[in-house]
């Protein structure tokens, strides 16, 4: 007797072709019937990349906008002091690198589960105009650094309406 719970593989490793005429509903019934057969065969293929993030990956989520006058970065940074972030500009771009750090240890307790992240990061955003370099600003409160980026009068006269007609 078979004590086995894993299904018999099947004939050959390849998939049926897609039918012209395949409804949306048979597409995911074919991506789930291909995922269990695949968890079956090797359960650790399966495993994407942001599941297999360690707690050591930290990224910190920025937003980038533009205005006439200034680029803006505001990085959300939770956790963090000044004295752990660098900035630089360096060939055209902006660098945000640091490290947050874990300076807790927490004996005695089992973790099921881990989801807050520490480890050093470096992010860099191309800057897309020329900027006034001994003008830059940055403010860090409360976890967000807001970092302007003042255009050089040139920059900023560059930018130029485009007119849009119907035909």
């Amino acid at each position: 007797m078979n004590s086995s719970i894993l299904p018999l593989r099947r004939r050959g490793n390849t998939m049926p072709a897609r039918r012209e005429n395949e409804t949306p509903v048979m597409a995911i019934q074919n991506e789930m019937n291909r995922m269990f057969d695949q968890f079956f065969n090797d359960p650790f293929t399966l495993l994407s990349v942001p599941a297999t993030r360690t707690a050591s990956d930290f990224m910190p989520r920025i937003d980038v906008c533009e205005t006439e006058a200034a680029m803006l970065v505001t990085a959300e940074l939770p956790g963090m002091e000044e004295k752990d972030i660098q900035l630089t500009l360096e060939n055209e771009s902006l660098i945000i690198s640091g490290e947050k750090k874990n300076d807790v240890e927490e004996k005695g307790k089992n973790f099921h589960r881990v989801e807050r992240s520490y480890g050093s990061f470096q992010r860099t955003i191309p800057l897309v105009s020329e900027i006034q370099q001994e003008k830059v600003e940055a403010n860090f409160k409360n976890g967000i650094l807001n970092i302007t980026l003042p255009k050089t009068p040139a920059a900023a006269k560059q930018t130029h309406k485009i007119e849009i007609k119907s035909s």
